[in-house]
Parts: structure tokens; C-alpha cells; sequence
């Protein structure tokens, strides 16, 4: 008597659950890269300070201001000048009161270019205080 042998099927994996992760975390990083790159600017090139060191905590209610080497200000994206600087920061305002905030909880970051003068991020500041800003950060890169 002939004993027939059997033979199993090839056992193949199933790599669904993998690709899935796989577009997850490629998802994950794409975000990640573009809320980092939100607070950058091509046209600013930011001046050295050995002093500069991290923010202690996370900065609440963010507004970031770019001043580029002309003097303009860059805000979301719209290039304006420092006179247009009150009807930019009004929707920035009208969004902090539909949270429940005023401009006093505001902070507003100033990323101003190496080249520009301190009297003109000082006029700059002036004017965001007309609005009622008080809590200002100026950026700077470390310097090794």
C-alpha cells in the first residue's frame, strides 16, 4: 500500500497590518515636519546670541511676527508694513476673544532678520502694544 504524501500549503504573511503602520507613521512624521517649518521663514535670517537658551514651558497663544531685512513684517504668510500691522493682528485679536482671552494672554514672538535695527523691532513692539499686547520673545539662534 502506497502512502501518499501530503504537502502543505506555503504559509505566506499577511503584511497588511505592517503597511498600514507603515503609512501611519509616514502621515505622522509629514505633520510633524510641517508644524516645525510653520514658524520659519526664508526671508529671515535669524542674528547669534550666546545668551539665547529654550523657553522654559510651552509658549500659550502664539503669535509669531517675522521682520525681514527691509523692515516689512510677515504674518501668516501676507508680507505687510509695520503701518498695516493693526488691520493684520484685528482677526488674531476677535479669534483670542472667542476663546475667552484678551490681547494681555497673547504672547507674540518676533523672528526679525540679523540686519534689522533695533529701533525698528522697537517700533514694532509699540505698535503691537497700542493693541494691547503685552508678553513679547524675540528669537535668536544659539550660538556654540
Amino acid at each position: 500500500m502506497r502512502i501518499e504524501r501530503q504537502t502543505a500549503p506555503a504559509a505566506e504573511a499577511d503584511l497588511t497590518p505592517m503597511i498600514d503602520m507603515t503609512f501611519q507613521l509616514i502621515a505622522f512624521f509629514m505633520v510633524l515636519i510641517n508644524f516645525s517649518q510653520s514658524e520659519q521663514n526664508d526671508k529671515v535670517i535669524l542674528p547669534t546670541s550666546e545668551l539665547a537658551r529654550p523657553a522654559d514651558a510651552p509658549i500659550e497663544f502664539p503669535i509669531i511676527v517675522h521682520m525681514t531685512s527691509t523692515g516689512s513684517v510677515i504674518i501668516g504668510g501676507d508680507e505687510i508694513s509695520l503701518e498695516m500691522l493693526r488691520s493684520r493682528l484685528a482677526p488674531e485679536l476677535s479669534l483670542l476673544t472667542l476663546r475667552g482671552k484678551t490681547a494681555h494672554d497673547a504672547n507674540i514672538i518676533i523672528r526679525g532678520h540679523r540686519s534689522v535695527s533695533g529701533g525698528r523691532v522697537q517700533d514694532l513692539i509699540s505698535k503691537c502694544q497700542e493693541l494691547g499686547f503685552e508678553k513679547f520673545s524675540l528669537r535668536v539662534k544659539e550660538d556654540i
